[in-house]
């Protein structure tokens, strides 16, 4: 599509206080005015199709060190509006073409006494509004110091919420769901034991959050393209229900260091009647950047088995030995212990899982635990904890990589920091060229526990710049990311696709550590995944722990059925078959939809959307004529309709359904389901049970 950019100005200059200046979305559903108040501070309103979705909300920041913060004492002199239409492909995603469609509006604002200038720059979407601060170049300010954000989004109701707990360190939490008024009461209920947590307040909650009024209006609020800024979370006035943001102070309390020109993230609003079109929005990729990566013919999307999950139930072990109580990297010589007998990295069993991913056409095996450190990697606050490049006696690096090459299999790195940042830049070149050396294309790294350097939280501006430097410099290498424990995704994956994953919530391993509530996974599409995919770790088949550690007694909430469902359902260019191989063998039937289920799509339907009770996705295979289907389910038992007008008119196809047993159930018969065949075309329809923590997936391939 053609670019088309048209430009009105309005010379505002000798207005003391402006009116009200009007913004309208490309096709007119929404409506946001700007407007000073009798103080001179700067404020704004949000309508969709006529209903209040953001009541007049103030803006500004209030800075440290300063006599006059830049919250008041404004004149508008500048004021510029223009429409912008372009569409551009994405290296990897759930579209093979995004439409970026907007009008903007652009308002200068001048601080009396103070000849201090800010611009305020809004974009109003078909599905939402974006707007953040720019500090152009002046003599006035030029450095200084963020004590806190003053952005406020000011509820035109007492909303049901999917939210969880603000906090500076994790996101791995279960979601709550209830009126924003109970969040205070509730909010020691919502936090769940986690390594490294720090809430700031009762009434805290972080983005992405959902919500929906009362009269069926979906608002989700989150930030696009959180570059050298900190973390915005939000803190609610539960008498008034005015969210403020509320930045994650670094070491010393401070909330950004900022040098103009420069300006902030983007805050974003999204908002329909419609529930589907919460998920089918674009609008956090289209406020990133373009893609500033020239040749991005190495990133590719990949679908992975690895040695993980066993050590994540506690059926074998990180470590290689018991015997050391401390380990020094340099001086610890580890062929002088005596090997555990549990060490999962260990070369014969990695081969027997590079065997397996040959066999059935998985891309890469992950391997965690295979370098020296792991023996006291955590909760010591140790600055050198492990070298990235040092493998145990028992992992033959040259070896594994020669029998993968021959395999035709990637090996994927892994990098746990252990929340030392400052010891994995230091390391970083030498351990992305040892990959490189290796044969190793992409890496999944992890922040797990307390930063250091000490008193830094996992989401300041701090961190945030680190977790970018590691992307860019993985980019310099050509390798791609899958980060864990870091910064929840904005979007960034625009800009550099090698971002092909990240955790940053409560994922998988959560059900090995006491459960996840069963109708988490109908609410992380509308939260989490707003700023970009997850690496969840789906495809469990044996939900009872105690059959891989008789100490686990954890349980896995979901059906089988519903695992495989989270293959469409939670997107991602990166997707694990998580469990152990001996499990997929005892389930050949149902592993058959894991081998064949696509991961990089041209175009993406949802069919049906409540958060927190059901999600239904249509996908088409990249470069094909092949969909999948798939439908997830919460705690209630429903049946799902659908309809098949995503096909092509005249074909046949063949429709493979894998679905929830009719007494299936995720607490009592979670392994119950049944795959039937069926022919189908543009007309046909299809009634479903799905059942409690359940859902079902379909493959539909042409018929030729």
């Amino acid at each position: 599509m053609k670019n088309l950019i048209v430009t009105a100005f309005f010379l505002l200059a000798f207005c003391t206080h402006s009116k009200a200046q009007q913004l309208k979305s490309p096709e007119g559903k929404f409506v946001m005015e700007f407007s000073l108040l009798s103080d001179g501070t700067p404020s704004y309103n949000l309508k969709y199709k006529n209903k209040e979705v953001i009541k007049s909300s103030k803006l500004g920041l209030e800075l440290k060190n300063d006599a006059k913060s830049l919250l008041n004492d404004f004149t508008v002199v500048d004021s510029k509006t223009s429409t912008f239409d372009e569409s551009w492909k994405p290296v990897w995603g759930e579209q093979n073409q995004i439409r970026n469609h907007y009008n903007e509006l652009a308002v200068t604002l001048n601080q009396k006494g103070t000849d201090r200038q800010i611009i305020i720059r809004f974009r109003l979407f078909d599905d939402g509004l974006g707007f953040r601060y720019e500090f152009p170049t002046q003599k006035n300010l030029t450095y200084f110091v963020i004590k806190e954000e003053r952005t406020q989004f000011a509820m035109a109701g007492d909303h049901t919420a999917f939210w969880i707990p603000g906090d500076y360190d994790t996101q791995e939490y279960d979601y709550t769901q209830s009126k924003l008024s109970e969040i205070r009461g509730l909010s020691e209920k919502a936090y769940t034991a986690n390594v490294s947590q720090k809430s700031f307040s009762p009434t805290g909650v972080q983005t992405s959050l959902m919500m929906k009024s009362a009269d069926g209006i979906y608002i989700n609020l989150h930030e696009a393209a959180l570059i050298d800024y900190s973390c915005m979370h939000l803190n609610l006035d539960d008498k008034n229900m005015v969210f403020e943001s509320w930045l994650t102070p670094d070491a010393n309390g401070d909330k950004g260091y900022m040098q103009a020109p420069n300006h902030s993230p983007w805050r974003t609003i999204i908002v329909s009647d419609d529930a589907r079109q919460i998920l089918a929005s674009k609008m956090t990729l289209n406020l990133n950047d373009p893609c500033k990566i020239e040749d991005t013919s190495w990133i590719k999307p990949v679908k992975y088995i690895g040695v993980w999950w066993e050590m994540i139930t506690g059926k074998s072990s990180w470590a290689y030995t018991d015997e050391l109580p401390s380990v020094q990297l340099g001086t610890t010589d580890y062929t002088k212990t005596k090997p555990n007998g549990k060490h999962g990295a260990n070369t014969a069993h990695v081969k027997e899982y590079i065997d397996f991913a040959s066999q059935h056409g998985f891309d890469a095996v992950l391997v965690e635990g295979w370098n020296e450190g792991w023996e006291d990697w955590f909760g010591h606050s140790k600055d050198y904890v492990f070298d990235f490049v040092t493998p145990y006696p028992d992992f033959d690096v040259k070896g594994i990589q020669a029998y993968a090459k021959s395999k035709g299999v990637k090996m994927i790195m892994h990098h746990e920091t252990s929340g030392s940042v400052r010891n994995y830049e230091r390391h970083m070149d030498k351990a992305y060229q040892f990959m490189k050396d290796n044969g190793y294309d992409a890496v999944k790294s992890g922040y797990v526990g307390d930063i250091l350097p000490r008193g830094e939280n996992h989401y300041n501006q701090w961190i945030v710049n680190h977790y970018q430097y590691a992307l860019e410099k993985a980019a310099d290498y050509k390798i791609m990311v899958n980060a864990h424990e870091a910064i929840r995704p904005t979007g960034i994956s625009r800009t550099y696709p090698n971002l092909i994953g990240n955790e940053s919530a409560r994922g998988t391993e959560y059900q090995a550590f006491g459960g996840s509530k069963p109708n988490h996974v109908t609410v992380l599409p509308f939260t989490r995944l707003i700023g970009g995919p997850m690496d969840y770790t789906p495809g469990i088949f044996e939900m009872d722990m105690t059959k891989l550690n008789p100490d686990n007694k954890s349980h896995v909430n979901s059906t089988i059925a519903n695992q495989l469902a989270l293959y469409l359902t939670m997107y991602s260019p990166l997707q694990m078959a998580a469990d152990l191989i001996e499990h997929y063998n005892k389930f050949p039937d149902a592993f058959q939809f894991i081998k064949d289920v696509a991961i990089d799509w041209d175009q993406s339907n949802y069919l049906e959307a409540e958060p927190g009770d059901y999600i239904t996705v249509a996908r088409k295979a990249k470069g094909t004529n092949n969909w999948f289907v798939g439908n997830v389910n919460g705690e209630t038992s429903r049946t799902s309709n659908i309809k098949f007008d995503f096909l092509e008119k005249g074909k046949k196809y063949t429709a493979t359904i894998y679905a929830d047993a009719k007494d299936a159930h995720y607490k009592t018969n979670p392994q119950a389901y049944t795959i039937r065949k069926m022919t189908v075309t543009n007309k046909s329809k299809l009634s479903q049970l799905s059942a409690p923590g359940g859902g079902y997936a379909i493959s539909i391939i042409e018929n030729k």
